[in-house]
């Protein structure tokens, strides 16, 4: 998803919002990954503080990465897809058509770092997603709770793509303003009618990349009963 990411005075440095268009994510294991970033419109698409943060959080290797199928949804600039891929995972990230061209040329940027694989695909939420079955490993999600409209069909295609054992990382931005609460709100009391949750607590983020409104939950299909 994308937009303009909030940077507050008590959000390290990093985490601001960049300026020009190519972002750069540093890496652990080696050089950064290089973003670029777009203006246009509603679809004006650059690194959200959420994604900086569930990129970082997958390099702490709290989830093992290597050879495993992931999935990106809203996925935008593809920041937190291409970092699972250097992690070793081979990953499928999505977005609307009108944001192919930028998550191809993300893909490009950053194809010397990949130790898996990466591709980008077409994925409308509400969708038919038998092309992306069978369930994979995990589903990434950053900052892709705020239009009220985009609710069940999320939800829906949360439900087609997962499968018992696929574990799902949503990140998020808390947000006060306007329809945010209840939006937020909605979503997560909707999620929980299939859906166990848990939040991973601020410790187990990044060192550098975290901020105390900024949550990661995990996310698994409850399990069927008898």
């Amino acid at each position: 998803p994308c937009g303009t990411p909030a940077a507050s005075a008590e959000k390290p440095a990093a985490m601001a919002a960049a300026g020009g268009f190519v972002r750069e994510l540093e890496r652990r294991g080696g050089p950064a990954l290089r973003l670029e970033q777009r203006e246009a419109g509603d679809v004006g698409c650059v690194v959200w503080d959420a994604a900086l943060v569930l990129a970082k959080f997958l390099e702490t290797g709290a989830c093992p990465l290597a050879r495993r199928a992931v999935l990106e949804l809203g996925a935008g600039t593809g920041a937190v897809g291409i970092m699972a891929a250097t992690l070793g995972a081979n990953v499928t990230v999505t977005d609307l058509e009108e944001l192919q061209e930028l998550l191809l040329v993300n893909i490009e940027n950053n194809k010397h770092l990949v130790t898996g694989s990466v591709r980008a695909k077409v994925l409308k939420w509400g969708e038919d997603v038998t092309e992306f079955q069978p369930p994979p490993d995990y589903i990434l999600m950053a900052d892709c709770i705020y239009y009220e409209e985009s609710l069940e069909p999320l939800l829906k295609t949360l439900k087609d793509l997962t499968g018992p054992d696929t574990c799902v990382l949503c990140c998020y931005e808390q947000r006060t303003m306007g329809k945010n609460p209840e939006i937020e709100r909605r979503y997560f009391e909707l999620l929980q009618a299939d859906f166990e949750l848990e939040k991973i607590p601020l410790e187990k983020h990044d060192e550098e990349y975290r901020s105390a409104d900024i949550h990661i939950v995990n996310i698994h299909r409850k399990r069927a009963v008898g």
